[in-house]
């Protein structure tokens, strides 16, 4: 976490995404944009909205889209809040996460937004995926899928 104030925010984003596990593996991608700085961005699938989906909708269509995979829910993680500048403005984002279990199709089926789909352990996940928040979901869903093991 960075200890510099965060700049006053001139656009707001709201999208839905999700956590896709398969075993002990979280599905993560690399998008054909870069960051402000031109480096490439480890993160979760997520997008906006399409008229008159929920968000477990969208989140679901955005994964399919961007990773090639079909998935089933799981269970609501919550919201991932973070901003990013695009442009000289700053962009707030809030992304309402989903946890979903892999249910098949290739990840080279991805869209055209997308350069790489690939599969990183929890452990990886966690410090690789660019953004906090999102590191911070992945460990939501592992200790959603933790209280799950131990309830069976």
């Amino acid at each position: 976490m960075s200890s510099e104030p965060t700049p006053p925010v001139t656009e707001r984003e709201v999208s839905a995404g999700g956590v896709v596990v398969r075993g002990r593996e979280v599905l993560a991608i690399v998008p054909v944009k870069r960051s402000a700085e031109g480096e490439r961005v480890l993160a979760l699938p997520k997008g906006h909205f399409d008229p008159g989906e929920t968000s477990l909708q969208a989140a679901e269509r955005e994964v399919r889209e961007e990773t090639g995979v079909t998935v089933r829910p799981l269970t609501e993680l919550g919201e991932a809040r973070y901003w990013y500048t695009r442009g000289g403005q700053t962009i707030g984002k809030s992304v309402t996460f989903f946890l979903f279990s892999y249910a098949g199709g290739d990840t080279a089926d991805h869209d055209e937004e997308v350069e790489e789909v690939r599969w990183l352990d929890f452990a990886q996940a966690r410090v690789a995926l660019t953004h906090a928040a999102e590191r911070e979901i992945v460990g939501r869903a592992l200790a959603f899928l933790e209280e799950e093991s131990k309830d069976r």
